[in-house]
């Protein structure tokens, strides 16, 4: 069995996140989402509720025969991939700049663990510029989201807003 872990922060989850994870699905048996703990970083949403959305949106897709699980991890990624057994980490791709970055941790993972792989994946082209940094700044300013992504995802971005 092929099993893949794609890791990152997903706050929030995003269309193009979820386009990755479909079309690894062709490739993979099992795709860990992995969503990072990162207690450096102000989330708009805490873990509980980053990991709660993307169950409830990846039942929402289709994923063809791959199982697809939601966890949570802190510390070195490579470390948590050995522990799951995975074969390959996916990353998605939207430009030249990520890729100078994912280039740097792909081979820095390799030098760690020579067996796991990394696959780059590019969104689809309509979801190419999408990030959740950017998702979130437009969102704080007033802007519309709809079509960026998944409409639970909006939905409790204006609930939490509202608080």
């Amino acid at each position: 069995m092929l099993r893949a872990i794609y890791p990152g922060s997903f706050d929030p989850v995003t269309n193009g996140h979820l386009d990755i994870i479909q079309r690894g699905c062709k490739l993979f048996d099992e795709i860990i989402v992995a969503v990072l703990i990162n207690p450096e970083k102000t989330a708009f949403f805490n873990i509980e509720e980053r990991t709660e959305i993307l169950s409830e949106v990846l039942k929402t897709i289709d994923r063809s025969d791959c199982l697809v699980k939601v966890e949570s991890f802190e510390g070195l990624m490579v470390q948590y991939a050995i522990e799951r057994k995975a074969n390959a980490i996916v990353r998605g791709i939207r430009a030249i700049s990520d890729y100078e970055y994912e280039l740097q941790m792909a081979l820095m993972n390799r030098r760690l663990q020579p067996a796991l792989e990394t696959v780059f994946m590019m969104p689809a082209e309509e979801y190419s510029y999408v990030s959740s940094r950017l998702v979130k700044e437009v969102f704080q300013l007033g802007a519309r989201i709809d079509g960026l992504v998944p409409a639970v995802v909006e939905a409790r971005m204006r609930k939490k807003s509202a608080k």
